[in-house]
């Protein structure tokens, strides 16, 4: 059997073509093909076929079209194999079979420089040959899109390799026909201008050669504004002199590393076309580079430093490729690493992972590796709440995460090596792009590949000035324009704000901006080996003195928000203005290059940006009025993450909040996952923001942000407990300031509960003593009563359940005496699990009873939800097993619509067990299957032992999509 999906998906057998069924199964077989060899997950089969929003049953039906595929293949007796993995499948074919493979393996073997020419020119010609069309043609949605313009862009990177072995082998005149057709269809890229005129030249036609390089040009200049590059301008010097061309840039060696088989967003070369999709599965490969540079000049000795990591690997094969792109404060070191990534991005098909390590942060907020690690894996699909506890834990996970891909991972603006070091990953698959102020020399001195980064040459920086302000007004006035690069120090930074500033005023003369760099007294001149911020105030004013003094203002105290973003809606109140009036002010921000919204309405600029914005603030604006931006700000994170946790847990006894201070316009997340899609956003924040409310006296704010995050962050899973933990660290210190024994007696709990949740029993018994004390002392009966439930919680995690129930059934009588009906029905719920544990399961049913009747009449549906369970685990273990199956039905029953995923497989699991202790086999087989399908969505740690079980039932029996009732609980 031979696969087919450069064109339309198909499959052979022989000379027969197999009907491979409707589209959507033809995109589970596309989806399995580009992995072939792999495991693909049931969720990434899912998301590939239905855009991530498969419809109620998407699950049956994939099974169904899964079943359907494994029976064609069978038909080839001993050919290809679909095999059930856990969690996926596995299409078992050599990848020979399959044209996509095999035209990758064609290209890539093509592009070893030590090949003889004439088999590198075959090689090409029959990887040309395998193209059939438009890639999965016929097969519609996003993933489908992304395939098809990955494969575009190695078909292209293809044809130029080609076209190089035909003109160099002597034959030109096979290029120039192919080569003008694609031209049409990509008339801007600027590789098949420059190959079509290779040929002609060769082919003697030096004529048609130039017209070649006409058309181009005013192509480029009138679509794009820009002037060819420097390939194509050397080109038609080289025509008009009559010399021999210089040599076509030789392609690329492919990375000395395993295949993977997951390209499907092309390895082709980035200056082909617009830039293709980071891979074929949107939501399964990371593509974290940020947007590619505009009007990038120069460093071609550097990109040709950085070129050469691609072979490095050959002399190491283990070894993992690390390049330190080293240079002074605003020199273009990030620059030069995003424009490489992006021409080189297509050359790892699982993705590229980028994180700002804030190495040089004005605020001094250098990023933790940890807070790196924690990134990465939630951009490597790492739901939070399967996230490790621990450090150390977390960064094998991650470097377990990576081993086999071919990836490549930026590490922007580093510290030093030992914060690098963490980071770095174990496979030599994945290779490493570091920039930093230092010089790295320990990750030099163990293998890094240093690239330093100098001041631009003459000749580069008139490139970028040229590349910004256009040739012809560059070429107007050399004399100033070598002043201005003089007095520039040649620094990349300097220079784009000189440009910004020229492009903004073009009836300016440039030599009136170098009189006014002339008049700073030596500018830039000590730029290099100090404080950046101090030197280019200068050349930073002249964007802010062209804003308007309401624009001015925002952009001083944005400086003052502690970061890393800020929203359109949070700079409103920041700034106590309305949103609509703060959008155009942040407009402006943007069109002048001080700020970037790098996300929908989400803002950030340059460190130095924000700390010459700080700086001004507190050199323009009084003290009040900065703590009055500041209180603004706080306010309004305070009041819009109050609303999302009350969002998130409505039951939960409030808090009562102080009034927000005028002009500030909170934001309403408007249901559940709005209020988490809030909260997630803006947890980075809201971290930083408590940090600057202690620090600036604000400690009324610091315990209520505390309590807003923690539902949010517990739900997020046991990966946050380091920001819990450092949260109510900074609420109870507040609390103490303030001498707010309610909120020390919160803060000390809520503290407790973190360490419990990180296994750390003492320091957690600690605080809960702190707490119990408090309470008692201020004779609050609800706060006992927490405490005492939060007391039971600890014991339980012990296995100490007897001292469990003893804490428990206190808080029972308190919440009693305080006529706390929330209070009194969980602790009856749990004093019930607490008697059934140990084997007291009368009992259990008397209290699970009393607490299932006020739940009732609270209307308190996952209260009920897990109630009935309760009673349904005290029952089967009384063998009654037909009340234990009608008390997990009704579980289940009130779990649909709440979202409560884990409960769902929990009561599944134990409606199973009894259905199987009552003998109704086939019953308790469906009630498993139904547990699989949850537990398939389900991303908790306290799963694992499920997924165990249905791991061994698995291998007693047949697999779930064999079975007619496989998916009647998805």
């Amino acid at each position: 059997m031979d696969f087919r999906v450069l064109g339309p998906v198909q499959l052979r057998d022989g000379d027969r073509e197999v009907d491979v069924g409707p589209p959507q199964q033809r995109a589970v077989l596309a989806a399995l093909l580009v992995d072939a060899g792999r495991l693909v997950t049931v969720e990434t089969l899912l998301a590939r076929v239905w855009d991530d929003e498969p419809p109620a049953g998407a699950r049956r039906t994939l099974h169904t079209y899964i079943a359907r595929i494994r029976r064609l293949l069978e038909q080839a007796g001993d050919g290809p194999r679909l095999e059930h993995r856990t969690n996926g499948y596995l299409l078992d074919v050599d990848p020979d079979r399959v044209d996509l493979h095999v035209f990758r393996g064609l290209v890539d073997r093509a592009r070893d420089a030590s090949c003889d020419a004439g088999q590198r020119l075959a090689w090409l010609r029959t990887a040309l040959g395998l193209w059939r069309g438009e890639p999965v043609a016929g097969l519609a949605g996003r993933w489908a899109a992304g395939v098809r313009e990955g494969w575009r862009r190695r078909y292209l990177d293809a044809v130029l390799a080609w076209a190089q072995a035909e003109i160099s082998t002597g034959n030109p005149g096979a290029v120039i026909g192919p080569v003008t057709d694609l031209i049409t269809e990509y008339p801007l890229t600027e590789p098949l201008v420059a190959a079509l005129m290779r040929a002609l030249y060769a082919a003697g036609h030096p004529g048609e050669a130039l017209d070649c390089y006409r058309d181009a040009r005013a192509r480029l200049v009138d679509q794009l504004g820009s002037e060819p590059g420097a390939e194509l301008r050397s080109l038609q010097q080289a025509v008009l002199r009559g010399t021999p061309l210089a040599s076509a840039r030789p392609l690329p060696p492919a990375l000395p590393a395993a295949d993977t088989g997951t390209d499907t967003g092309g390895l082709g070369r980035p200056a082909i076309g617009p830039a293709a999709p980071s891979g074929g599965d949107p939501t399964g490969v990371p593509a974290q580079l940020p947007a590619d540079v505009y009007g990038f000049a120069g460093r071609a000795a550097e990109l040709a430093r950085l070129d050469g990591l691609l072979a490095s690997g050959a002399a190491e094969p283990t070894a993992v490729v690390v390049g330190a792109v080293c240079g002074t404060a605003g020199v273009g070191k990030t620059a030069l690493a995003i424009r490489w990534a992006h021409r080189v991005r297509a050359r790892f098909p699982d993705g590229q992972l980028y994180v700002n390590l804030r190495g040089f942060d004005p605020g001094g907020q250098v990023m933790a590796p940890g807070e790196a690690v924690r990134g990465f894996l939630d951009a490597l699909g790492v739901s939070p709440q399967r996230v490790p506890s621990g450090l150390d834990a977390q960064r094998a996970l991650y470097r377990t995460l990576l081993a086999g891909k071919r990836m490549l991972l930026v590490l922007d603006n580093a510290r030093d090596a030992e914060q690098v070091r963490p980071l770095l990953p174990g496979s030599p698959t994945v290779l490493v792009v570091v920039t930093s102020r230092n010089q790295l020399t320990g990750l030099v001195a163990e293998g890094a590949h240093p690239v330093t980064l100098g001041m631009l040459t003459l000749d580069e920086a008139r490139d970028l000035l040229a590349r910004r302000l256009g040739v012809d007004r560059v070429a107007a006035g050399p004399a100033a324009v070598e002043e201005i690069i003089s007095r520039s120090a040649r620094l990349p930074l300097a220079l784009v704000l000189v440009a910004a500033r020229a492009a903004t005023h073009p009836d300016f003369p440039l030599a009136a901006l170098a009189a006014e760099l002339r008049d700073t007294h030596g500018g830039l001149d000590m730029f290099a080996g100090t404080d950046a911020a101090t030197n280019v105030r200068t050349v930073f004013s002249w964007s802010y003195q062209t804003l308007g003094p309401e624009t001015a203002r925002l952009f001083r105290l944005v400086g003052l928000h502690p970061g890393p973003d800020i929203s359109a809606a949070a700079a409103a109140s920041l700034a106590g203005v309305p949103v609509r009036r703060v959008r155009r002010l942040l407009a402006e921000l943007t069109q002048a290059h001080l700020l970037t919204e790098h996300a929908p309405a989400r803002y950030t600029f340059h460190d130095l940006l924000r700390g010459y914005a700080a700086d001004l603030a507190y050199t323009i604006d009084p003290g009040d009025q900065r703590l009055a931006g500041v209180y603004r700000v706080l306010d309004h994170y305070l009041h819009t993450a109050h609303t999302a946790a009350r969002l998130l847990a409505p039951h939960r006894d409030p808090i009562t909040v102080a009034p927000a201070q005028p002009h500030v316009t909170p934001e309403d997340p408007g249901d559940y996952d709005g209020a988490v899609a809030w909260l997630a956003a803006e947890h980075p924040v809201l971290m930083a923001l408590v940090a600057l409310a202690a620090r600036t006296g604000f400690d009324h704010h610091v315990w209520p942000m505390a309590w807003a995050m923690e539902i949010f962050l517990i739900r997020q899973g046991q990966g946050h407990w380091p920001d819990r933990i450092a949260l109510w660290q900074a609420a109870l210190a507040a609390a103490g300031r303030l001498d707010d024994l309610p909120a020390q007696a919160g803060a000390h709990r809520y503290l407790g509960l973190a360490y419990t949740d990180r296994y750390l029993h003492e320091p957690a018994r600690a605080h809960f003593q702190s707490a119990l004390d408090l309470v008692e002392r201020l004779g609050d009966r609800v706060g006992q009563g927490h405490t005492h439930m939060a007391y039971g919680r600890l014991w339980q995690a012990q296995g100490r359940h007897a001292e469990a129930l003893r804490h428990d059934r206190q808080a029972l009588e308190l919440y009693r005496l305080a006529e706390h009906r929330y209070g009194q029905a969980d602790a009856l719920n749990v004093i019930g699990w607490d008697c059934a544990q140990l084997g007291q399961h009368e009992q259990a049913l008397i209290y699970c009873g009393e607490a299932l009747r006020l739940l009732q009449e609270l209307g308190d549906r996952y209260g009920q939800a897990v109630t009935w369970d309760s009673l349904g685990f005290a029952y089967r273990h009384l063998g009654q097993y037909e009340q234990a199956i009608a008390c997990y039905q009704t579980a289940l029953e009130l779990n649909e619509g709440i979202g409560a995923d884990y409960i769902d497989a929990l009561t599944l699991d134990h409606l199973g067990d009894a259905l199987e202790a009552a003998g109704d086999a086939d019953a308790a087989r469906s009630a498993h299957q139904r547990l699989a399908a949850v537990v398939e969505r389900l991303d908790l740690p306290d799963a694992d032992p499920l997924r165990i079980k249905l791991t061994r039932l698995d291998d007693a029996g047949p697999q779930p999509d064999d079975l007619p009732t496989a998916s009647a609980g998805a």
